[in-house]
């Protein structure tokens, strides 16, 4: 786990990355550099990165850590969002946010569709806890830079509504 400074008023963000593999050493982590560079490209400071396994209740626990306790405005994850047993990071996810923003995992998505014929295969979920946007993408760097691209104009907006900045529309 690392943890970066933030200048008072900066947008802190955690990265995520979920994989049993991973976690015990077992090949290079490319998900979490790659989704730690999306997120300081939005303008927000990577204040802690992780990679954890594919485990309900340490997903969940961490989730809500970032959110009540770590100070994050954004937690953002990467991997375990396909169909295998242990792809569970959506369902941890969803036992965490307190509302859902459907829209962010369809655009996702659909950036994915003219990129692999296994674009509708990610369940990737987002939503709030508090003040706090999660957001779930795929484990594969140019998934996530696929995906980034499609909502990465839109989420300094939604961050700044989170905390009470900005109009609605």
């Amino acid at each position: 786990m690392s943890h970066g400074a933030r200048e008072r008023g900066e947008i802190g963000a955690a990265v995520l990355t979920i994989s049993t593999s991973r976690s015990r050493g077992d090949g290079e982590d490319l998900g979490g550099p790659a989704l730690a560079a999306f997120a300081e490209r939005l303008g927000v400071t990577v204040v802690g990165t992780e990679v954890i396994p594919d485990e309900l209740a340490l997903i969940e626990g961490r989730l809500r850590w970032w959110c009540d306790q770590g100070g994050c405005e954004l937690v953002l994850t990467t991997g375990g969002t396909g169909f295998a047993p242990d792809d569970v990071t959506p369902e941890a996810t969803r036992a965490v946010i307190e509302r859902e923003a459907p829209g962010i995992g369809e655009a996702m998505r659909a950036a994915s569709r003219e990129h692999t014929p296994m674009w509708m295969a990610s369940r990737g979920v987002a939503g709030t806890r508090g003040r706090t946007l999660i957001v779930n993408f795929p484990g594969n760097p140019p998934a996530i830079e696929q995906a980034g691209s499609a909502i990465a104009e839109a989420l300094p907006h939604v961050l700044g509504l989170l905390a009470g900045r900005g109009k609605h529309h």
